[in-house]
């Protein structure tokens, strides 16, 4: 038994949502595309080690001058 399940309840953002996707139902293709765009490119390794040996060594006291 649950005391405190809420079989009913969606919250307002869940419905929100829900209706989105009900009156927009291209909206998870045009997300994907999107997502195409920025994040689901291939990676470039040589770029990678380049980006590695490009890093500089952080001091103890980042704050501190060297006067």
């Amino acid at each position: 038994m649950f005391f405190f399940r809420r079989p009913d309840y969606q919250s307002e953002t869940s419905r929100f949502i829900d209706d989105l996707k009900k009156n927009n139902p291209e909206l998870e293709k045009q997300q994907r595309q999107g997502r195409l765009l920025l994040w689901d490119q291939p990676m470039n390794a040589q770029l990678w080690d380049e980006f590695a040996k490009a890093k500089v060594a952080q001091k103890a006291y980042v704050y501190q001058t060297n006067a």
